[in-house]
């Protein structure tokens, strides 16, 4: 078994003799290559790491033309020629002496081998709360917007092992930096390990979150989406909902007009049909292809997330309110964010 760590830079310089000494030290025993896919940096890392080559089994391809860190790892795999292939950083906080449990973990079977900080055991060094936060929540969406990563922790990790075979015909297209979630999305595996590590803090060099990391990563969770359909499948979703409103309007209307029956019982009773109307149709096109649950339970599901949206949208209704926002506007928002829950608990719970 070959090893080909693939390593993307862009002014590492002062981190690299440190990474490739400490890295070979950790691949004693194994045959290996380090594969360095450089953007051309301005420090001429990629000078540093062609002299290095003279002394470690090191690959340096110098890119003048391409940018990014998704398009080096694709590069990086199409040039290794080892059976599995490590993906890391070159700034250090990717520790080396982890690569061998990764390693360890495919050989044990696994085809895609994490570096996880939020598997127990697993942690990040002196992060600001706003630093955690956008970590956490980005992680939050990518799960509920992408049905296949849902049960994988850290999804988002720069960290990783996987069996050439993973990736083999696989076309990547990702934007931004975040190559691992688009290889769980489009790959070709069937086990997953996530592997405890501690994120360390950068040794030298500028870390590259920003905004624009951001909303690349939004961009990218959107791509993904449409990939696997569930952008199709939400649109779907709102569609009946939409019928749903006119069902629970009109029988609203008749069942006081036409009937004369109380107003609070006719509202109760006009939602309960929209309820199952919204569930007939979801049922037989919007999740038809993912019956896995008898239809007694997924129908109790449905009622059971219809009743969390109406919370939610009720909790934020008053807390909005309570600090002055208007309460149109209010209401706007938690309609919006009850939508949203409403759709994640369908999707992963009733038909998940």
């Amino acid at each position: 078994m070959k090893i080909s760590v693939v390593i993307p830079t862009y002014n590492e310089r002062e981190n690299l003799p440190e990474l490739v000494e400490r890295l070979s030290r950790a691949l004693q025993g194994y045959e290996y290559e380090i594969v360095i896919v450089d953007d051309d940096s301005p420090d001429k890392t990629w000078g540093l790491a062609e002299e290095l080559a003279r002394k470690y089994p090191i690959k340096v391809i110098r890119r003048t033309k391409e940018k990014g860190l998704s398009s080096a790892v694709i590069r990086g795999f199409k040039e290794a020629s080892g059976d599995v292939f490590v993906v890391m950083d070159a700034d250090l906080q990717h520790p080396p002496e982890k690569v061998p449990e990764l390693i360890e973990a495919i050989k044990r079977g696994a085809d895609i081998a994490i570096a996880s900080r939020y598997v127990p055991g697993g942690a990040v060094k002196n992060w600001y709360w706003y630093r955690k936060l956008i970590s956490k929540g980005a992680i939050m969406i990518g799960r509920v917007a992408l049905p296949r990563i849902r049960n994988v922790k850290d999804p988002v990790s720069g960290f990783f092992a996987l069996r050439r075979e993973v990736v083999e015909g696989v076309e990547l297209n990702p934007v931004g930096f975040k190559i691992l979630m688009e290889i769980l999305v489009k790959g070709h595996y069937n086990n997953v390990r996530e592997v405890p590590f501690t994120f360390g803090l950068r040794k030298a060099g500028e870390s590259k979150l920003g905004s624009r990391t951001i909303v690349n990563y939004l961009r990218h969770i959107y791509r993904l989406m449409r990939w696997e359909g569930e952008i199709d499948r939400l649109v779907k979703f709102s569609l009946v909902g939409l019928s749903g409103v006119l069902v629970n309007e009109g029988f609203l209307w008749a069942f006081v007009e036409f009937f004369g029956w109380d107003k609070v019982f006719s509202n109760i009773l006009a939602t309960e049909l929209a309820i199952l109307n919204n569930f007939t149709w979801n049922d037989i096109w919007t999740f038809r292809d993912l019956k896995n649950k008898p239809l007694l339970k997924r129908l109790v599901s449905f009622h059971v997330a219809a009743l969390s949206g109406a919370l939610v949208q009720w909790a934020i209704y008053v807390i909005l309110m309570a600090v002055g926002v208007h309460y149109l506007l209010a209401n706007l928002i938690g309609i919006v964010v009850s939508f949203i829950v409403r759709f994640a608990v369908n999707r992963h719970v009733t038909w998940g």
